[in-house]
């Protein structure tokens, strides 16, 4: 299975900044001890891939840092050219690991994610929004016919994934967030379940369930992208759901059990998680991956 990583393309962020850099390499790390997995340096997604998805003018505003220092706050990040790298080189991983899951079944993205990137506006440490971006790729460079389906089960709506996706009748964007979450002014995607404060495995796990069947009733899809946010776990300190460790793999199981028994290919990104400690973040990230793995091997 391959995995597309990006860590070593560092943003340079003030020192107690919220955003957890450090976790992409920690996650690599714990990746690289496992059999069966390839890692590969993700490449950079192409001005012509990133404005599938995003108007020019917001993209040069990106590449000539001429961003506004509102603009910058709404992104949560300061501009750099490395903050411009590293976002290119997000949004290609998951373009990357797109087109080898049509070919192996399931590939990862090690970061990506990033939902709440309009189109002509970054948001909520997203700058460009790689599922938007890596299922029109798919549709432009790989076969125009392709339907493809957004599972986002970050605990934070899609909702710049959503805003640009709405009128496309061939891309179905899923949601399952925390309603009283940010973003406090929610998109409408084609599918939205926002979960109360507390939600924990009981009521979360039936609600995918039933999700996934709305999905399949409405949409039929050839292939899915998986935002697999670590952040409806009960240790995250933005994500007030409460979902148990074990709970968190059931989620993943069920996504890659509908995956598997509809031959879907299957991309997965990590998208957000912000633990208490760090290393609550990574094990479920890396949990998800071992499951992902698991089923990987199935196809």
């Amino acid at each position: 299975m391959k995995a597309f990583y990006t860590d070593h393309f560092v943003l340079p962020l003030p020192a107690g900044h919220r955003f957890l850099m450090e976790k992409y390499s920690r996650l690599r790390d714990c990746v690289s001890t496992l059999n069966g997995i390839e890692l590969l340096e993700a490449p950079a997604a192409s001005d012509t891939q990133i404005l599938y998805a995003h108007d020019p003018s917001y993209l040069i505003k990106i590449i000539e840092g001429k961003l506004s220092a509102e603009e910058q706050r709404e992104i949560g990040f300061p501009w750099s050219e490395k903050m411009v790298e590293r976002s290119r080189r997000s949004a290609g991983a998951t373009v990357a690991a797109a087109k080898n899951a049509l070919q192996e079944g399931v590939a990862i993205n090690l970061a990506g994610g990033t939902h709440h990137a309009y189109r002509d506006l970054g948001s909520g440490f997203c700058i460009f929004n790689d599922s938007a971006i890596a299922a029109r790729t798919l549709q432009k460079e790989v076969n125009a016919k392709l339907k493809v389906a957004i599972i986002d089960l970050d605990v934070h709506q899609g909702n710049g994934t959503a805003a640009i996706l709405q009128q496309d009748p061939t891309i179905f964007t899923l949601s399952i967030h925390g309603e009283n979450n940010f973003p406090f002014k929610k998109e409408l995607s084609d599918l939205d379940i926002g979960l109360p404060d507390g939600c924990d495995d009981q009521t979360y796990l039936p609600a995918l369930e039933d999700s996934l069947s709305q999905l399949d009733s409405r949409f039929k899809p050839d292939c899915l992208i998986y935002l697999a946010g670590a952040d409806p776990h009960e240790g995250d300190r933005l994500g007030r759901l409460k979902l148990s460790k074990e709970g968190m793999r059931l989620r993943d199981e069920r996504v890659f059990a509908f995956a598997l028994d509809q031959k879907l290919p299957i991309a997965i990104s990590m998208a957000g998680g912000y633990g208490k400690e760090i290393e609550s973040t990574v094990d479920i990230h890396f949990q998800t991956i071992k499951t992902a793995l698991h089923f990987q091997q199935q196809y």
